[in-house]
Order: structure tokens, then C-alpha cells, then sequence
């Protein structure tokens, strides 16, 4: 029997509404610890109020939600199969011919939206609200601001010594021997009086200081000189300018691809950034997978079934899935495995598996 239209949409609604609810609960329940969390993060400091700490928590909430998305679809999904068994309505769709997998059609549909819904939309939303979060968080509870710009133009980093600070610019960054090439660095006597610039052909991170090739040192009302290598003090090391990149979750689906593409120009490795953007293009079949390992559990289910003990093996085996993602994901960071196979691995083995299950009950 094929499966009408009106119950199709009725079984995708349900769905809607069970994710939907579901992703309300974990939501609020992650808000209020993290709310905890910053207050803690907060005390003693005089200078933060309740309000910026309920403005940082609401502002993080989106990005908070995208990381519980898959457990809304798997519990959302566990709870609307264990309601249309308690109901007995699965009962009348199994009897009267439906089989699994045409009723678990509109609710793989309705995943699939909601995941393109999430990378395409959503997405942009939090990572604009998360920028805005770690502006806060660097200026309330960090004291500092970011070291590193980058952009078309090439590189700018700011340093600091005891003589002020200096502005460095340039055109690309060697990672095989920490050089800068088509180097301008700016000085400054304490915040914003100019006291000089200096212009080289490259600029090697040496520890504490800049090694300068052929540079040419310019001061206000002196002539400029010329000299073969030039020292500039820094306190900057190639770990403080890595972690001084956007963090690929502060990108938009839309603006991750031109920035690989400047990152990699300016001789940085954009792995980081490029196994972000392959797992948010994953998130649609993870969800699908999401949706076959609640099948999998929950129409097993009969009235000897323990439903407790269903829902904790399930959990189990959500959150066993997302720790070997964080291993794979690792080795993918670490050049182990390919971006694109560390990337997809986890949904696709993930969905094989929901399948050969969701075959075994229904077929085997």
C-alpha cells in the first residue's frame, strides 16, 4: 500500500513538532549552565554586570544550538515514534500495509530540510551573534583583543614592547620558515603617536624578535637609511598568530570558502576551516542518521520492552557517535586522514548502520 498524502504530512509534522519541542528543552537547559558558567568565569570582576552576562549567553545561544541540533532530531525523533506506538497508531500504519521505510520517508524529508535549513540560514545568524560573543568575551573577561587581520590586502599583526607598539604588514607568510614577505611595520610611541616605519623585503620570526632583509628605516624629519638586516623585538610566536585566526565558527557557511581561499594565499593551512565547512555540508545525512538510529530503537519497542533502558541505549549510542567524530575529526586536523573522508565518515558509516539495522528489524 502506498502511503497517502495526508498521512505523509501528518507523520513529517509530528516530527517537526517533536524537534522542535525538544530542541526548546536542551536549548534552555544549556542556556541556564552556561549562564552559570560565565558567572562564574565573571566573579570578582567588577566591571561585568548581570546584563552582560545574560547579552554573552543569549548571544552564544545560536552556536549552542547548532551543537545540540542532532541530539533534538534523535530524541525529538525517539519521542514521536514511542507516542505513535503508544497511541496505536503505528499499529494501524503497520496493519494496514505500510511498511518502515515509506513511513519513515516524510520524517527523513523533513531532516534533510532541517538541515539545509540550519548550514544555509541558520548558519550566517550564529556565526554573526558568535563573532559578536567573543568581541565580549576577549574585552570582559579576557582583557585582550585580537592580534591578526587578514584579509585580500595580505597580513596585519600588532605587537606590543616596552617602547609602544608596531603595526606589521604583509603580503604573504611562509610557514616553512616563519618569513613574511613584502613586509611594512608602523611604529608608535605609546598608543597612537607615530614615530617611524620600516619597509623590507621579508621579515623572519625568530624567538623575540623580527629578522629584517634589506630594509629601509624612515623616521619624521630624518632621511631614510638603508640596511642589510634590521631587528624588530615581538612577542609574538607562530601559535599566538594561529589562534589569532577567526575561528571557523565564527564564518558563515557563505564566507568559509573565500576565506580558505585568503588563508591559503597567505601561507597559512586552512584544514581547521576546511573540515568545518565539509562537516556543516555533512549535517544533512548526520541528521538522517539521527532519525534511523531512533527507528532502529524505538519500533523494536513492545510492551515488554523497558523504554528507559531503549532511551539510554540510545543516548549512548548518539553520544558514542559523536566522540569517535571528534577522533576522526582529529585525525583529519592532524593530516592522518583526508579533510573530505574525515569530514563525511561519521554521518556516512553512521547511516550504513542505521540501514543495516532498520533492515534487519523490518526485513530480517
Amino acid at each position: 500500500m502506498q502511503l497517502s498524502t495526508i498521512l505523509a504530512r501528518y507523520i513529517g509534522r509530528q516530527f517537526l513538532l517533536g524537534f522542535l519541542a525538544m530542541l526548546a528543552l536542551l536549548a534552555t537547559l544549556v542556556l541556564f549552565i552556561d549562564i552559570v558558567e560565565l558567572l562564574r568565569r565573571s566573579a570578582g570582576r567588577i566591571s561585568v554586570t548581570m546584563g552582560d552576562v545574560l547579552q554573552m549567553a543569549l548571544l552564544k545561544l545560536p552556536e549552542m544550538a547548532q551543537e545540540i541540533t542532532p541530539f533534538a532530531i534523535l530524541f525529538g525523533g525517539m519521542f514521536v515514534f514511542w507516542r505513535l506506538a503508544r497511541h496505536h497508531e503505528l499499529i494501524v500504519i503497520r496493519g494496514a500495509g505500510i511498511s518502515a521505510w515509506q513511513f519513515l520517508f516524510p520524517v527523513l524529508i523533513v531532516a534533510v530540510g532541517i538541515g539545509v535549513f540550519k548550514i544555509t540560514l541558520f548558519n550566517p545568524l550564529a556565526s554573526a551573534m558568535l563573532t559578536r560573543y567573543e568581541a565580549l568575551e576577549n574585552k570582559l573577561l579576557r582583557g585582550k583583543s585580537s592580534l591578526l587581520a587578514l584579509s585580500s590586502s595580505g597580513l596585519w599583526l600588532r605587537q606590543a614592547d616596552e617602547n609602544g607598539q608596531s603595526v606589521v604588514h604583509a603580503q604573504r607568510l611562509s610557514q616553512s620558515d616563519m618569513s613574511l614577505q613584502g613586509v611594512t611595520i608602523f611604529l608608535f610611541e605609546g598608543a597612537d603617536r607615530f614615530t617611524g616605519r620600516i619597509d623590507a623585503d621579508s621579515a623572519r620570526l625568530d624567538k623575540g624578535y623580527w629578522l629584517l632583509e634589506n630594509a629601509r628605516l624612515s623616521q619624521p624629519d630624518r632621511p631614510a637609511s638603508f640596511v642589510g638586516k634590521h631587528r624588530v623585538k615581538t612577542d609574538l610566536t607562530l601559535e599566538k598568530i594561529q589562534d589569532s585566526f577567526a575561528p571557523p565558527e565564527t564564518l558563515s557557511f557563505w564566507e568559509l570558502p573565500a576565506f580558505i581561499d585568503t588563508l591559503e594565499k597567505a601561507g597559512f593551512s586552512a584544514r581547521r576551516h576546511r573540515l568545518h565547512w565539509h562537516s556543516l555540508l555533512a549535517e544533512p545525512l548526520l541528521f538522517c542518521a539521527m532519525v534511523l538510529i531512533a527507528a532502529t530503537f524505538m519500533l523494536r519497542r513492545n510492551r515488554t520492552t523497558n523504554t528507559a533502558a531503549l532511551l539510554a541505549l540510545a543516548a549512548m549510542a548518539g553520544f558514542l557517535l559523536f566522540f569517535l567524530s571528534d577522533i576522526i575529526h582529529a585525525l583529519g586536523l592532524s593530516e592522518k586522514l583526508p579533510i573530505v573522508m574525515a569530514a563525511w565518515t561519521p554521518a556516512g558509516v553512521t547511516t550504513l548502520l542505521g540501514l543495516a539495522m532498520l533492515l534487519h528489524l523490518e526485513d530480517g
